[in-house]
């Protein structure tokens, strides 16, 4: 059984009515807060990296219910491109600062020093963490809406999420002409750990002349999708 301390319990309180969930069960919250850094220090051998496991599958499970439900026309490769974008970090990472869920977090002082409480990899574990407790101590109803509450709170706007994917896009042009798959090579990595920007180059041979870009980006990715539209623009 793991012990919280008066300033800790406080603190998961606050959070409780932030998210507007109070739980039974105090230690599944504060679990699903510790990060691994500060259990650690505190040698309980509890963070939140098991609940992150069980969360992550509770969060695909509710935003494919809703999908199912929201677009009866699609097809599943046309649902499963909508659901990969809605669980990626980037929108993780929204709905983690929608509940104030870094400054909530328990993170050792170097891990905080370093820029913890907005590292979209801790926010979006954390979030997928606190999915899990409540799934486990309230059950899938109250998970189910403290998760839609969230996706209409942000306003999501589902036709920009069901966006071309530019880098198969260009990948399936190359193909056709027998040339060569395209080849991104990273620049530069620039800003703080917690918020990096990637910039990306893509160089190909296409009827015999060479075509050049870079693509810029919070993640590899975003700078590879940006790359790839900036050069199918070229090809047209």
């Amino acid at each position: 059984m793991i012990e919280i301390n008066k300033e800790d319990l406080k603190k998961i309180n606050k959070f409780e009515v932030i998210i507007d969930v109070e739980f039974k069960n105090k230690t599944l919250i504060f679990e699903a807060l510790t990060h691994s850094s500060y259990s650690k220090i505190k040698k309980n051998g509890r963070n939140n990296e098991r609940l992150e496991f069980f969360g992550d599958a509770v969060l695909k499970l509710v935003i494919s219910e809703y999908l199912f439900k929201k677009y009866p026309d699609h097809n599943e490769g046309k649902l499963t491109k909508i659901r990969a974008q809605l669980v990626a970090d980037k929108f993780l990472k929204n709905f983690s600062i929608e509940i104030k869920l870094g400054t909530h977090l328990f993170l050792s002082k170097a891990e905080k020093d370093s820029g913890g409480q907005a590292r979209p990899s801790n926010l979006a574990n954390g979030f997928e963490a606190v999915l899990g407790a409540i799934y486990l101590d309230r059950g899938l109803a109250t998970a189910k809406r403290f998760l839609l509450d969230l996706l209409k709170k942000n306003n999501i706007n589902f036709d920009e999420i069901d966006q071309v994917d530019f880098k198969s896009r260009l990948q399936e042009l190359l193909q056709k002409q027998k040339l060569d798959l395209p080849k991104y090579e990273v620049l530069k990595e620039t800003g703080p750990e917690h918020n990096k920007i990637f910039e990306i180059a893509l160089k190909i041979e296409f009827k015999n002349k060479v075509y050049q870009v870079k693509g810029c980006g919070i993640s590899k990715k975003e700078a590879h999708q940006q790359a790839a539209k900036k050069m199918l623009d070229k090809l047209k």
